[in-house]
């Protein structure tokens, strides 16, 4: 599929592949990939994480400076890469390169989907990758590790459900 973006750039729609991304996720769920810098000691590494995960399966990143979603090193990358409020941010209003996703109910997920978990008052602070759906919800995650953890087994107030649509990518 294509689209015509504003200045004339033609946009290319492909579909986010799902597998890979949750056979990523299993393979590092409890362990790190040394390509890229563990985020635990300095506040967790749950979204760095997940956001490895959807570029195993997306295969494009977003260099748009503050606003993208990217990895180069700890020093060299977008806010949306490592932080819950910022990825949700970025997934649910990219109109660029890079994953695009939808906030859904939990009835739409799939596998490779994104689930960020919540407080009462609304703050954001944890982000899972489902790795499957029935017969219940399992997820992958670090900070608290977990390989395929139901979903069940965890406390929080709020979730929101990120379903990949799709990547886009120039030319």
């Amino acid at each position: 599929m294509q689209k015509r973006e504003g200045g004339g750039n033609i946009m290319r729609i492909r579909d986010y592949d799902r597998t890979l991304a949750v056979g990523y996720a299993r393979k590092w769920a409890l362990g790190r990939n040394p390509a890229y810098y563990d985020f635990d000691p300095i506040g967790g590494d749950c979204t760095n994480f997940i956001s490895q995960c959807l570029f195993a399966g997306a295969g494009q990143m977003n260099f748009t400076p503050v606003f993208g979603w990217y990895y180069l090193s700890l020093d060299n990358r977008a806010p949306a890469w490592t932080g819950v409020e910022y990825l949700h941010n970025f997934l649910v209003g990219n109109r660029a390169e890079g994953p695009f996703a939808l906030e859904t109910g939990v009835e739409k997920l799939e596998r490779g989907d994104v689930i960020q978990l919540g407080s009462e008052s609304g703050n954001f602070y944890h982000s899972l990758l489902v790795t499957e759906i029935q017969p219940e919800i399992l997820v992958c995650a670090h900070t608290f590790d977990a390989l395929d953890k139901p979903l069940a087994e965890y406390y929080y107030d709020r979730a929101r459900f990120l379903h990949v649509e799709g990547v886009r990518k120039n030319g």
